[in-house]
């Protein structure tokens, strides 16, 4: 078993209740997490996305800092190309200096998924490719050795000790292994994928000031319950909208599992549809300890991170009590960071 479990909750909107509402749903989640001994809970950045009210991971992460007292908090993660990497470190070092040592910081190299939010944004697809670039300036902020502009200082986080993850896949890995950063890769389906991206990250991997060893977080759905049909119906309404999103070329909320089942899809959805299920890790107690001893065995990770996101919520904290059981949590880190 993977020895550290971790949640990623992406603050998804469900049908008939409010964006808001999503965002308070997020921090309750997080009471839960802290007391069921996951070890960290990371929130997202989406932009201009109707299923996902997410929109400001720092300023999210800091309201589950504060209605939390011991679990490790953070971004899974922050766009770099979205933002200066002046402003990334100030929000952190706030974040840091309000919290000490129960903050991570996530980074992502994606931007905005169409060119209208790209616009609003002031980006476009190629600023993706200026992510080692921005990480490093980043890094420099924090460490105090940003020497493009020797007047200016990142107050209040220069130096400061804020762990940085880089999450990625392909060339992001070989970033973060030239970075000495811990890497987070998913997801879960693809096993040969991320098993290839783990171990070239792990052969290209130079020790830093951050780690003196690979560090590796896999995410991934996981969905626990008294039955495999129970299990499966949690993934249903996040598939659904998966294959609406791929179909319409908009993400909606969520809709209740026994709506969607009820629903008379074309051929193409029903396909969509059922890929979004398929290769998911979920099932009895039994059933999900088997998968994910395989994924501890194909990838030697060092951590799990849960993304799992559904409409009925009493169903996705019993799934999360009974994964913090299976795996016999004991709670958040200790003063190392990771």
């Amino acid at each position: 078993m993977i020895r550290r479990i971790s949640i990623l909750d992406r603050s998804r909107t469900r049908e008939g209740h409010t964006a808001p509402q999503a965002l308070r749903d997020t921090v309750e989640l997080a009471r839960a997490a802290e007391r069921l001994g996951y070890h960290r809970f990371w929130v997202s950045e989406h932009h201009s996305v109707p299923g996902v009210a997410g929109s400001a991971p720092a300023v999210l992460a800091a309201a589950v800092a504060g209605a939390t007292r011991r679990i490790r908090v953070g971004t899974g993660g922050v766009m770099l190309p979205n933002h200066q990497p002046l402003v990334v470190a100030e929000q952190f070092g706030v974040l840091e200096s309000l919290f000490p040592g129960r903050i991570d910081m996530g980074l992502g190299r994606s931007v905005g998924f169409t060119g209208g939010i790209r616009r609003a944004l002031g980006r476009d697809t190629g600023d993706a490719d200026r992510f080692e670039e921005q990480l490093t300036e980043l890094l420099g902020w924090l460490d105090g050795t940003q020497r493009a502009h020797p007047e200016v200082h990142a107050h209040p986080a220069e130096g400061l000790r804020i762990p940085a993850y880089v999450l990625a896949t392909g060339e992001g890995a070989g970033i973060a292994a030239r970075a000495g950063l811990p890497l987070v890769v998913g997801d879960l389906r693809a096993r040969d994928r991320v098993t290839e991206v783990v171990e070239r990250y792990r052969a290209q991997f130079r020790p830093s000031a951050a780690g003196s060893r690979p560090y590796v977080m896999v995410s991934g759905t996981v969905a626990v319950a008294d039955t495999p049909g129970a299990a499966r119906r949690i993934l249903v309404p996040e598939a659904w909208s998966l294959a609406y999103s791929r179909t319409w070329g908009s993400f909606p909320p969520l809709r209740p599992a026994e709506e969607v089942e009820a629903l008379a899809m074309t051929p193409k959805e029903r396909e969509l549809y059922e890929s979004g299920l398929a290769g998911h890790v979920h099932g009895t107690r039994e059933q999900v300890a088997e998968r994910l001893a395989e994924v501890a065995a194909r990838t030697g990770a060092d951590e799990l991170l849960v993304t799992t996101s559904t409409y009925d919520r009493t169903a996705l904290l019993d799934s999360f009590e009974r994964l913090a059981r299976l795996a016999g949590l004991t709670g958040p880190a200790g003063p190392d960071g990771l």
